[in-house]
């Protein structure tokens, strides 16, 4: 069966042994393991930590979560009673259907609404819709979000928080040259001059109108994300400062990078009855 139902996630299969586990809590994504493109070694490719919560009693530690509707802590006075990222990867999502289930690849789709407990922190009628699609070395994420007012627009960023299993020490990522990005760590705005970007320092940047293509490469493997509509891309890891985060792992930072796009400098403006839609491709290559 290429869509398992559990009691509170569902697995994705893929005929030649890819696999993807999605909680409904959140809809984050736990697990994604996939063969090389030169091996039918199967790998886990995401990152999550063993401190992690999956209960359902705060946000996962890892994997990809989904940030809505909100970057970090609120700015909008609209958002002024959320919590820092948003409610999206802390509320229960519908499974809604199959999509797609063929020997090309598996895909299915989640739904959230809102309901009185967002509504008592978001009072802007909405609905987000998460397609997860799974190939044999390829994992697509895409989010629908539909504004359901009349009159007014809806003012939100968006986010997927992806968790990259790979040697944090080792990792480049490019082409971010020449970009504009936030340094939160220094709380300052600089220009990246490194044709390849590491994380051997605590990192934490926000690259704004990025290229939509990443390569992440290191010793033993390659990966690229592909983005469409998040124009902006964050580079994460925590290294040291990573043992101040309580539900990470001893060591978690060094295995894994988060390259997370999103659209988080300004805000999408939805105009009522529209919907916008943000997409990450992730390939496996090596």
């Amino acid at each position: 069966m290429p869509v398992q139902h559990q009691t509170d996630s569902i697995i994705l299969q893929h005929p030649e042994g890819a696999s993807v586990t999605l909680l409904l809590y959140g809809a984050t994504i736990i697990s994604w393991k996939s063969p090389s493109v030169d091996s039918d070694e199967i790998k886990e490719r995401l990152f999550v930590s063993s401190k992690a919560f999956l209960d359902g009693s705060k946000p996962v530690r890892g994997g990809i979560p989904i940030v809505f509707p909100c970057f970090g802590a609120p700015a909008l006075p609209e958002h002024s009673k959320l919590g820092q990222h948003g409610f999206a990867r802390n509320e229960i999502w519908k499974f809604d259907s199959t999509v797609m289930d063929n020997d090309a690849g598996v895909s299915v789709r989640f739904v959230l609404e809102t309901n009185p407990r967002i509504f008592g922190v978001f009072e802007k009628p909405f609905s987000l819709a998460y397609v997860v699609t799974l190939a044999k070395h390829q994992l697509s994420t895409g989010l629908h979000v539909r504004n359901l007012s009349p009159s007014a627009d809806l003012d939100f960023q968006a986010l997927l928080h992806t968790y990259l299993a790979v040697p944090a020490n080792e990792v480049s990522i490019s082409p971010l040259t020449d970009l504009t990005y936030y340094d939160k760590t220094e709380d300052r705005v600089k220009k990246e001059m490194r044709d390849l970007v590491d994380v051997k320092k605590y990192t934490d940047s926000v690259y704004e109108n990025a290229p939509l293509k990443y390569d992440i490469n290191w010793k033993d493997g390659a990966i690229e994300v592909r983005a469409k509509n998040f124009k902006d891309v964050v580079v994460w890891n925590p290294q040291q400062e990573g043992k101040n985060i309580g539900d990470m792992e001893e060591g978690g930072w060094e295995r894994y990078v988060c390259v997370e796009p999103g659209y988080v400098q300004g805000c999408v403006h939805l105009p009522p009855n529209e919907e916008w839609f943000g997409q990450q491709v992730i390939t496996v290559h090596k």
